[in-house]
């Protein structure tokens, strides 16, 4: 990758992170929600990756996969307590989910 091409990639993952940041904002489905925040780390795995191309004394894939696994365990995490969630509440709305004992 040429250092050309740098600000593009920069360009991208600032619009994925952004469009993830809005998801996690606007909607209320658990969800929908827990794909915005999934949107925003593959945003950071590109930067990670990019910046590792520009500068090769930077571990930047080893971050990306790194970042890969803590997200692959987040997904597991919540998508476990959205379930347990549904069960209690019958809804993976986030506004009809606001209390902790019912």
């Amino acid at each position: 990758m040429e250092n050309n091409y740098l600000s593009y990639y920069l360009l991208l993952s600032a619009l994925l992170f952004s469009i993830g940041l809005a998801i996690v904002i606007v909607k209320r489905n658990i969800i929908v929600v827990l794909m915005g925040i999934e949107l925003m780390l593959n945003a950071v795995n590109l930067n990670l990756v990019a910046f590792s191309k520009n500068d090769p004394n930077l571990q930047g894939q080893m971050f990306a996969l790194f970042v890969m696994v803590v997200a692959v365990c987040e997904a597991v995490v919540a998508l476990a307590i959205t379930l347990k969630a549904f069960e209690h509440f019958k809804t993976v709305n986030l506004d009809r989910i606001n209390e902790l004992k019912k």
